[in-house]
């Protein structure tokens, strides 16, 4: 993004009440553990390394969304 990063932009979202129960899921080629737990860190919920598989994706977006 050329503004903001994920992580900005997922604290910036946490910071406010209406969007703290928004499933946020890192989709990201940065998959070491650290990066993953920066994503978790600042407020997202789970954490895709590249390449994504498609049914892995969708199982975790209903997933998350069956949460809510």
């Amino acid at each position: 993004m050329p503004r903001m990063n994920g992580l900005e932009a997922t604290r910036l979202l946490r910071a406010d009440p209406r969007f703290a129960s928004v499933p946020i899921l890192a989709l990201t080629a940065n998959a070491f553990d650290d990066d993953r737990a920066a994503c978790l860190e600042a407020g997202m919920n789970d954490h895709l390394g590249k390449p994504i598989e498609p049914e892995r994706l969708y199982g975790k977006v209903l997933e998350w969304l069956s949460r809510r």
